[in-house]
């Protein structure tokens, strides 16, 4: 059995993503069987590996978000002109205010968790916790996303079984989805995956054209009545998983 970087051990365990693991090895938060870790330091998967209080309270104190994301903004970085949705994380657009006080702290290390293009709307996930953003776009991640699809053209005659399992993007077979028509010229898609553009480029290559798109769900957490351009804060008792 080979020793694994204590990062990547604290990772799988799901107590905090490698980079805030080297963070708090850094600050001596960590410790393997009782003894402070060292940066870099490599332990056995069977060893016992802890966080000090410190630790476990910054990752307690890590917020999450629940946006609508509108048509016209970007899930990431400003591009072209256009703005990023994290600009629309002001006070004024917090859909809870009642139940969560907004802070300004909780707008740093916030970043997307999960790609919604700009001509896509419907929910995004912007985290600090690193926990989370290694469950929902972890290249392991069995998160669902559920979104509806309007679409216009003619599907070829095999086309929804090849959109349910079939295609290829990037050199890659895709993974098998759940999609199904909810009516004529709306389809819903399940995915386990988010390859860029992945709904559009696969309607396209059965003879669709998408004219909208809106994510509904991430795993068991669901856009609900959250109006556009709204925010929310993830609720305590809610898991993606």
């Amino acid at each position: 059995m080979e020793k694994t970087r204590i990062s990547k051990l604290l990772a799988e365990r799901g107590l905090c993503s490698r980079r805030e693991a080297d963070a708090y090895i850094e600050r001596g938060w960590v410790r393997v069987d009782g003894k402070v870790a060292t940066l870099g330091e490599k332990a056995f998967p069977h060893q016992s590996i802890t966080l000090d209080k410190s630790a476990q309270a910054r990752q307690t104190a890590r917020v999450t978000i629940i946006l609508n994301k509108p048509v016209g903004y970007v899930s990431g970085q400003a591009e072209d002109g256009y703005r990023p949705a994290a600009t629309l994380i002001t006070p004024d657009r917090q859909f809870d205010r009642d139940k969560h006080t907004f802070n300004p702290s909780h707008l740093r290390g916030l970043a997307p968790a999960g790609r919604l293009d700009i001509d896509s709307q419907g929910l995004l996930v912007l985290t600090q916790d690193g926990r989370i953003a290694r469950q929902l776009i972890g290249e392991d991640s069995e998160v669902e996303k559920e979104y509806l699809v309007r679409v216009e053209g003619k599907i070829a005659g095999n086309g929804l079984q090849l959109l349910n399992h079939g295609l290829s993007l990037d050199g890659d077979v895709l993974r098998p989805a759940q999609v199904s028509w909810q009516n004529d010229d709306q389809l819903k898609f399940i995915l386990q995956e988010g390859k860029k553009r992945q709904i559009r480029r696969m309607c396209q290559m059965v003879g669709l054209t998408v004219v909208g798109l809106k994510r509904v769900r991430m795993g068991n957490v669901t856009l609900a009545d959250l109006p556009p351009g709204k925010w929310r804060y993830l609720k305590s008792h809610e898991r993606f998983l």
